[in-house]
């Protein structure tokens, strides 16, 4: 076993960096553990881990006040070794950084004097994890393996990831760009954004905007409030919202779809197994593509389309049932208000 207590290191001025913004407190090589495993815990400060390419494996500790307020090199050393537990170890290539305030379910504790201890952990590409921090951001890129990371308050950042990929935030922003795989990552009230992703894809947000851009899988997407925009998609497609509106283009998938309060606009260039969609007061534009076999399922306020010469069914002021191209895929729309339908 390999144990690196960074109070050790503390008391060495030569291995003491300035106490500053951007600046590590502490740095420790890991060139020589070949690491698999990271587990972090952290109280308030941030966490990244790094698999990219031509770095030192390495763990940078930085330690700043409350309201990013960096005391002196002194004053953290004396609250380091006063009021919390910091301990940095490596054990069968398992990394663990622990930043714990031996105070924190007493009553008393003054929380001016509180520190956000920070990590940032560059490592090889296959390597697990397990973080959580109470209030900080987590940032996770280029690495393969388990991840399973949460914050209470921060955002999470994830790019070019592969594996299985779980993330949970109480309140931040999620950012996912190409990872791939099995990727299942919720905020409470933060905005989500995914891009240039694939695989078996779940996210959620409490009451945020959703945005999606270049996926292919099964997507899974919903917001309790919060808009919903879908571009290049492909495969399987889940999505709604409880009060925000819809706007989805160059959509190649399957299709299932609702809002409770804001209008849709669907622009499919190729249909997949089904196309269902469910809006409870607004009204509905959807375009299709004209040469594919369609049943047809309308039912709204007022339903208009031009379908040409291809179609046999019914068509009324409030509804349209029938066969396009000779029918086939089933496309069911309902809504309260207006529905268009255009050939594409």
């Amino acid at each position: 076993m390999k144990t690196y207590i960074l109070l050790f290191f503390l008391a060495c001025s030569s291995a003491v960096g300035l106490a500053q913004e951007k600046t590590p407190y502490f740095t420790k090589s890991l060139s020589s553990d070949a690491i698999k495993d990271v587990f972090v815990s952290t109280s308030g400060g941030s966490i990244l881990v790094s698999g990219a390419a031509g770095q030192q494996p390495r763990i940078e500790v930085y330690v700043t006040g409350n309201n990013m307020f960096t005391p002196s090199k002194e004053e953290i050393k004396k609250r380091l070794e006063d009021d919390y537990k910091l301990d940095i170890s490596v054990t069968n290539h398992e990394l663990r950084a622990v930043a714990k305030n031996r105070h924190s379910n007493e009553g008393g504790w003054n929380w001016n004097k509180s520190l956000n201890i920070s990590f940032k952990i560059y490592v090889p590409q296959d390597v697990a994890t397990n973080l959580e921090t109470s209030g900080g951001s987590i940032h996770l890129d280029n690495l393969k393996g388990e991840e399973r990371f949460s914050t209470s308050g921060g955002s999470l950042h994830v790019d070019h990831l592969t594996g299985n990929i779980h993330g949970r935030t109480s309140g931040g922003s999620i950012q996912v760009s190409n990872s791939s795989n099995n990727i299942d990552l919720e905020t409470s009230g933060g905005s989500v954004h995914a891009d240039n992703c694939s695989g078996t894809i779940k996210l959620g947000t409490s009451g945020g905007s959703i945005h999606l851009e270049q996926l292919n899988g099964k997507i899974d997407a919903t917001t309790s409030g919060g808009s919903v925009e879908c571009n290049n998609i492909k495969g399987e497609l889940r999505t709604g919202t409880s009060g925000g509106s819809i706007n989805m283009t160059d959509l190649a998938c399957s299709l299932d779809t609702y809002t409770s309060g804001g209008n849709i606009h669907v622009q499919m260039s190729q249909v997949g197994k089904f196309v269902k969609i469910d809006v409870s007061g607004g009204h509905v534009d959807l375009q299709l593509p004209s040469k594919q076999g369609l049943d047809l399922n309308l039912h709204g306020n007022k339903v208009t389309a031009d379908l040409g010469g291809n179609f046999s069914g019914t068509k009324e002021k409030d509804r349209i049932d029938g066969k396009l191209n000779g029918g086939g895929i089933p496309v069911n729309v309902s809504g309260g208000g207006r529905i268009t339908l255009t050939l594409n």
